[in-house]
């Protein structure tokens, strides 16, 4: 997705500001471990073959199942494609009838590569199969993201600041106001050009 869900700043900048503040810098571990554990057992994996097909050491698979260890967004999001599941799977909170999200509210993960923050806002409901995201990211490192799961279309639509973004070898400069498309399950970048840049992720899934 690191210091950051100690709230400590992300590798490459600040933690980024919001409307009203930060946006919120801890993980909701409890819900994490829970999803990892439901979603294993509804895969059939063991503890070894998930983390072997994630990439990721054993121990820290077995830490986040126990609700600790610090996961980055790209720790989750490498069990979310090891599982087949939306990354949105693992950090979306119990939901009730009536959600309201504050600005500097939010499930929020960071990268370890670069200044980049995401904050869930929606998943996508049984049938929909999209995910919303505010997200933050800031100059001087380039946030690489490898292919999620089949199937997966980005939606980005710009708030302020300026980026390039887009599947590998076919980037685009957006700025305030502008929507771009592509598919997302294939390697695809992130990265800011002006400080306190912000857009909104939308992912949908087959």
């Amino acid at each position: 997705m690191s210091d950051a869900e100690t709230g400590a700043p992300s590798e490459g900048g600040k933690t980024p500001p919001s409307e009203g503040g930060k946006p919120p810098s801890r993980l909701p571990l409890d819900w994490i471990a829970g999803s990892l554990r439901r979603e294993r057992a509804r895969a059939g994996l063991s503890l070894s073959e998930l983390a072997k097909r994630a990439g990721i050491a054993k121990s820290t698979l077995s830490q986040l199942e126990a609700a600790s260890g610090n996961p980055s967004m790209e720790t989750l999001w490498a069990l979310g494609v090891a599982l087949g599941v939306p990354f949105s799977a693992l950090i979306e909170p119990p939901a009730p009838s009536v959600r309201v999200i504050r600005a500097g509210e939010g499930p929020t993960v960071h990268s370890e590569q670069s200044s980049y923050t995401a904050s869930l806002l929606s998943p996508g409901p049984p049938g929909a199969r999209r995910d919303i995201y505010r997200t933050w990211i800031e100059p001087g490192s380039v946030r690489t993201s490898e292919p999620h799961i089949p199937g997966t279309v980005e939606h980005l639509v710009m708030s302020t600041g300026r980026l390039k973004a887009g599947p590998r070898g076919e980037e685009v400069e957006l700025g305030p106001g502008d929507y771009v498309t592509y598919r997302g399950d294939v390697p695809h970048s992130y990265e800011a050009l002006v400080p306190g840049t912000t857009f909104v992720l939308i992912m949908q899934h087959v």
